[in-house]
């Protein structure tokens, strides 16, 4: 592995990182690696001056907090989750504090913080004193997200601390003070959007670490899941995953290693946010260098890789990964250089594919679903998407021959799949042939990979995945009675490309708003790995609840979602060399998003009152574009009018929007009024 190779991207990187973004004030970022906590959420036993560690009392000399005895705590609140190392100053020669940490106020105990393994919970953090000042966590022992810190006193004698902070460690390869720098925004009228936006953004920012800091499945084969645990259990992060100085993982707590299935959903997000492609790239150097001789890509990236375990769908993920990173980096060296190890990965993957055109899955592993295996949707679907990925890398990499075979083959796949599977009576298709299970995560994969271009029966597949909703959220039954945020991110999209935009605000709002954000029992600032249909926080594939990630960057669809398909800026060459701005306004009045690529910035800004709607939008010059413009009333007719030029009676299509396509990059403003 190489952090990177040739000077273009590190160009690219260092002159698009000097843009600078509107709507400041919803980043959840720390302006500062030094953080301290915001307010009390409990205390026990005989405690004075506990409020004097807050950021709001300053640290003034002379005040500090007093742990009287032995098992009086305080759990302070940092009002969101964070990352990083404890540090404290005190007075006290000796005596022995301890510390714990939770993500969640489900799992605040002054006796053991919340859970990394399959089974128990994570012992303390002690610090047995034999001298006054300055005492920090030992590097092994950052703690990978947490909202809630107790400190405990676990000796007999008091204990007085005059200082409390934590430094800081997510995305270690940004300067301290540029943390909030991000390239992207987006805001529109509604509060709850906005902040659900931005919190997946801090959740992808809270899944890039030190890859000198990852792996946390330290009883991986040890300690089974809902295997009694009568004591604690020691934890630590040491364990270098990836080359380079940063690395994109899947979970801030847990797992922190790379997965290319949670990839899929993150990488989009960091591209229109924060732009940190290098840590994407690390991250997908440390899968292809596992690559075996057959082209087979692991399942997760070093230590889990060991383990031997086959995914077909995460292969197939780590393949759309190189695309993605194509895609929003525009570097064809980097594709030059992956093209031959990518084709050989398909290789592995079309070598499935049996008489009946679909592939026959034999490896049950993926996203922690059950019943995976046969002629799967799911697993087709993700394969249709990625071989029509591979024409376009085959074209850009001038090799015509192959683009023609990944195209046959895909299309042997439509073909199969749909009289295969298709149930018209429930509209949705089922898991395989032995089953009438209709699951989530293929139906959302059917549409989003473009498996299903009849009009009709997206919309009846969005609806019937709709009609299942419950009060938490959308099911995922091939996972018993779990809601799945990843999945429910492809489902997501698959709403918004059916047209039905008011479902998937709909979704938005009610999953990652209502719940996943504004829960109490959640972190308010970062989203969650999964949980029940009941709104319980138990994830079926886990037996202990207390080691669900609360910052995983598998559940933060909206952020790209929202952009993508509200703002409706969709990329769909190399850094945006050709692009589709097509905003989807819903119920929304007003929305202003953008991102920053190599080529230049990308915006839409548009309002929608009534019978009128105005597009601003700008796209970098040397690039060429399509715009669809939502026409106001009933869509049969509008007036448009370009800039100062003169309206015209324009129509829409099915959608409700006029097309202008060949536009050069540059900046446009229309207005179209109802008839």
């Amino acid at each position: 592995m190489r952090f990177f190779t040739g000077l273009s991207f590190c160009a690219l990187y260092a002159v698009v990182r000097t843009a600078a973004t509107p709507y400041q004030d919803y980043i959840l970022a720390p302006s500062s690696r030094t953080i301290r906590p915001v307010s009390i959420f409990r205390q026990h036993g005989s405690v004075q001056s506990s409020e004097t560690l807050l950021i709001s009392q300053g640290q003034d000399a002379g005040t500090h907090l007093t742990l009287n005895g032995y098992n009086a705590s305080v759990t302070y609140d940092f009002g969101k989750n964070i990352a990083g190392w404890v540090n404290f100053d005190t007075s006290s020669h000796s005596g022995s504090v301890g510390v714990t940490f939770s993500e969640s106020s489900l799992w605040v105990s002054s006796a053991a913080s919340d859970a990394t393994a399959d089974s128990g919970l994570d012992a303390p953090l002690v610090f047995n004193l034999t001298r006054s000042g300055h005492h920090e966590a030992p590097q092994d022992k950052e703690r990978g997200a947490f909202r809630y810190l107790t400190i405990v006193n676990l000796g007999s004698s008091k204990v007085t601390l005059d200082d409390l902070w934590v430094h800081f460690t997510a995305m270690p390869h940004w300067a301290d003070d540029a943390l909030r720098n991000y390239l992207g925004w987006f805001h529109c009228n509604d509060e709850q959007l906005n902040r659900i936006w931005y919190a997946g953004a801090y959740t992808n920012q809270l899944v890039t670490i030190d890859p000198t800091r990852g792996d946390a499945l330290n009883y991986i084969g040890v300690i089974s899941s809902g295997e009694p645990v009568n004591e604690t259990l020691d934890w630590w992060l040491n364990t270098t995953i990836t080359n380079g100085t940063s690395a994109l993982t899947d979970g801030a707590k847990r797992d922190r290693l790379v997965w290319s299935g949670d990839m899929s959903i993150a990488v989009p997000g960091i591209a229109l946010t924060t732009f940190d492609l290098i840590s994407v790239r690390n991250s997908l150097d440390s899968l292809f260098v596992l690559q075996n001789s057959n082209g087979m890509l692991p399942y997760a990236g070093y230590p889990f890789n060991e383990r031997g375990t086959v995914s077909f769908t995460y292969h197939l993920y780590a393949l759309i990964g190189v695309a993605n990173f194509y895609l929003y980096s525009g570097d064809k060296t980097y594709l030059d250089g992956k093209w031959a190890a990518w084709k050989l990965g398909m290789e592995w993957a079309v070598q499935q594919i049996d008489s009946t055109g679909l592939a026959n899955i034999t490896a049950p592993s993926d996203w922690l679903r059950f019943g995976m295996g046969g002629h799967n949707i799911e697993a087709n679907s993700i394969l249709y998407y990625t071989l029509t990925l591979g024409v376009t890398l085959a074209t850009d990499e001038d090799d015509p021959s192959t683009a023609s075979r990944y195209a046959q083959l895909a299309s042997g796949i439509q073909s199969a799949a749909i009289p295969l599977l298709w149930q018209p009576s429930v509209g949705l298709f089922r898991d395989n042939e032995t089953t009438t299970l209709a699951p989530q995560d293929g139906n959302a994969w059917a549409i989003k990979s473009g498996l299903v271009t009849n009009t009709s029966q997206i919309a009846a597949i969005s609806q019937a995945l709709q009609s299942r909703w419950g009060p938490y959220g959308a099911p995922a039954p091939e996972a018993a009675d779990a809601v799945s945020p990843f999945i429910s991110g492809f489902e997501l999209e698959a709403h918004f490309m059916a047209n039905r935009t008011a479902a998937a605000l709909a979704l938005v709002r009610h999953m990652w708003g209502d719940f996943m954000l504004d829960d109490p029992r959640m972190t308010n600032s970062t989203f969650v790995e999964g949980y029940s249909v009941t709104g319980a926080l138990h994830y079926a594939p886990y037996s202990n609840d207390a080691r669900i990630s609360h910052a995983h960057g598998w559940a933060t669809g909206p952020t790209s979602s929202l952009t993508t398909f509200v703002g409706g800026i969709q990329l769909l060459s190399d850094a945006g060399a050709t692009w589709t701005i097509a905003p989807q306004p819903g119920d929304l009045t007003d929305v202003d998003t953008g991102f920053s690529t190599s080529k230049g910035t990308f915006s839409s800004n548009w309002s929608n009152r009534g019978d009128t709607f105005r597009l601003s939008i700008s796209a970098p010059k040397g690039t060429k574009g399509t715009i669809g413009i939502p026409l106001p009333g009933k869509h049969n007719g509008a007036l448009l009018k370009q800039g100062k030029g003169q309206a015209k009676v324009v129509h829409g299509d099915s959608s409700g929007k006029y097309w202008i396509d060949g536009l050069s990059g540059g900046d446009y403003e229309f207005v179209a009024t109802a008839l």
